[in-house]
């Protein structure tokens, strides 16, 4: 399974070691999952080798982590970008969020992180952590904007369709991803409806 580093011997030089194997990890993590790629595959692909992984993580599980804190960093700045693209309109930033999240349910291998708690389900891996923490942030951030948009029962809203787009994600990737989008969308409008305020 291990797939060759698609880096150039110029490129090796360029980019340093920890950076080159978080980028061989995340690829292949997310490709083929956490538990079925092993420390060697990762070395190989960053064009490097186990005595390096090892001197820059301790531990695969620590690899595993810091590839979900990368993971959760990228994700995080969706944030920024709906408020630079709809400043002070948070209702549009939701639907945003909704359109962007729609797209990334049904034209990728779903949600790192999700994907990562469904294949770690010992309470006392260290990338749980990062996981939760990542996921009541994000539930936090949607509920705070749910509540900028005026929307009634806000918390209730936020996990309304945080349910919702976690499980298009499951429902993408189970029994594939054609028509979901519009449906999602649909879903979340129907459900901002029900709590506008009149």
């Amino acid at each position: 399974m291990a797939d060759k580093s698609p880096l150039s011997h110029e490129m090796t030089e360029k980019i340093p070691p920890r950076d080159r194997l978080l980028a061989a990890a995340a690829e292949l993590f997310y490709r083929h999952g956490i538990k079925s790629v092993g420390v060697d595959a990762i070395a190989e692909a960053a064009a490097t080798n186990k005595m390096t992984l090892y001197r820059h993580f301790a531990s695969k599980d620590e690899l595993v982590s810091e590839y979900l804190r990368t993971a959760a960093r990228e994700a995080d700045c969706c944030w920024a970008r709906l408020e630079q693209a709809h400043p002070g309109d948070a209702l549009a930033q939701l639907r945003t969020f909704i359109r962007d999240m729609a797209d990334h349910a049904t034209g990728t291998r779903g949600c790192p992180l999700v994907n990562a708690a469904v294949e770690l389900p010992d309470k006392d891996h260290p990338a749980r952590r990062v996981i939760e923490e990542h996921k009541i942030a994000w539930r936090v951030r949607l509920v705070a904007l749910c509540q900028a948009a005026g929307l009634a029962e806000a918390e209730l809203l936020a996990d309304e369709l945080n349910l919702m787009l976690e499980g298009a994600r499951v429902t993408s990737q189970s029994v594939g991803p054609d028509g979901l989008r519009a449906r999602v969308v649909r879903i979340s409008e129907a459900l901002i409806a029900s709590h506008s305020q009149i």
